[in-house]
């Protein structure tokens, strides 16, 4: 019998804690059996947050920051790649507030006791001011906010670094190495940790379930068709815009890409057709130099689907809490998602760790995650998608911007 997939397994995992939180609906007692292994699941995540954050911020800055070597394409690339993001970024934070989609539960009343600290927090950073939270940003003792796991400092050291270790070129390539072999190892480690996620899942959504009955789960149907639907309109609408901009058809690429699109589909792992993608769109009229810095470089600084998808997952979160996020707090996720979103490789289950290290930046509680854990798959295949579509189109749109653009070679690709 062949294995079971890990998409398949959290499949069957959602649907048995489903179940059993039906069947033992108002009853308090499976809590106590089920609380500990989500409680696992949620700590394994937290533990390896930080250690990726830093690791993978050093490595791509590093990367990215020799302005020798990247020269004009580098910093028109970056560029390109900020502006896209944070339009994805707004364009989640619309959706989320047009359609309100956690808006279906009342979780201030199905927990009075937890939900008041999660308040003050968010009255907290509110109650900051603009300066305080730019000051914050630098930190005082770097191992201090590590300790505390206060995001914003970590990430502006790590920028830092990376940037230091560019500079020095030759004798920064051993610390380089050190954190790519720390990366790659945090991303093994995710790996490993994505193997407990059936039973994560099944107990996440188990005590759920049993607290507050399947009418809990309505929202949950309402955040996948809102995601679904928004990634889509993304694609189409605004990609398709850019697309037309530089005298290429949209579709076009979703036809060339139409297998690859499949697979990182079903794996939900842009990484399974990174080398299929930089062959098409050679094909497609794209010069070799860029498809080898663009599109890689694409998959840590340019996943417009998961920066779409966190910006409505932490609204989504706060609207099942009954928080009101305020502009200047939405403005203040933009920021950070900004940031947090650049440098993560597409491993799956990846969104999920960002989102978790961003949510408490704004006051939002980190474990409302729970509540979308044992969707975040299906959810994930669809950013998946959406970043390989964006990073695809972003060779093509650098490209043209260089004037390399091979417009014979992608008539006759379009042709055959």
């Amino acid at each position: 019998m062949k294995k079971l997939g890990l998409a398949w397994q959290i499949f069957i995992g959602l649907v048995l804690g489903i179940a059993l939180g039906a069947i033992f609906y108002g009853n308090p007692t499976i809590e106590n059996y089920l609380q500990p292994i989500g409680d696992i699941f949620i700590r394994l995540i937290k533990m390896i947050v930080i250690p990726i954050v830093i690791s993978s911020l050093i490595v791509g800055v590093a990367s990215v920051g020799d302005s020798k070597k990247l020269g004009k394409i580098g910093g028109k690339t970056i560029l390109y790649f900020e502006i896209i993001t944070t339009i994805a970024i707004v364009v989640g934070l619309l959706a989320a507030n047009l359609f309100t989609p956690g808006a279906g539960v009342d979780m201030n009343k199905l927990q009075k006791t937890d939900i008041n600290s999660y308040v003050d927090t968010a009255e907290d950073v509110e109650s900051h001011g603009f300066a305080d939270t730019f000051v914050n940003i630098v930190p005082s003792n770097i191992f201090e906010s590590i300790v505390q796991g206060d995001m914003l400092p970590i990430i502006f050291f790590s920028v830092l670094f990376g940037l230091g270790i560019a500079a020095i070129g030759e004798k920064g390539k051993p610390v380089l190495a050190f954190f790519q072999g720390t990366a790659e190892t945090m991303f093994y480690v995710t790996n490993l940790i994505m193997k407990f996620a059936p039973f994560g899942v099944f107990a996440l959504i188990g005590i759920t379930v049993s607290k507050f009955g399947l009418e809990s789960l309505i929202p949950l149907g309402k955040l996948v068709i809102l995601v679904y639907g928004t990634m889509i309109f993304f694609i189409i609408v605004v990609l398709g815009l850019v697309a037309k901009m530089v005298g290429i058809n949209i579709f076009n690429i979703i036809r060339l890409l139409k297998d690859e699109l499949l697979l990182a589909y079903s794996t939900a792992s842009s990484e399974t057709v990174l080398p299929k993608i930089m062959e098409k769109m050679e094909k497609f009229g794209c010069p070799k130099a860029i498809t080898s810095f663009v599109i890689p470089t694409g998959y840590s600084f340019n996943l417009d689907g998961s920066t779409l998808y966190q910006a409505l997952a932490a609204v989504f979160i706060a609207q099942m809490y009954g928080i009101d996020l305020s502009i200047s707090q939405q403005v203040s996720l933009l920021l950070v998602l900004m940031v947090t979103s650049k440098g993560i490789a597409g491993v799956p289950g990846v969104s999920f760790v960002v989102l978790l290290a961003t949510l408490g930046t704004v006051g939002i509680p980190v474990e409302g995650l729970a509540f979308i854990a044992g969707i975040d798959r299906i959810l994930d295949m669809a950013r998946t998608a959406v970043n390989v579509v964006g990073n695809s189109l972003a060779a093509v749109v650098i490209s043209k911007w260089e004037g390399e653009f091979d417009e014979e070679k992608n008539k006759k690709q379009i042709a055959a």
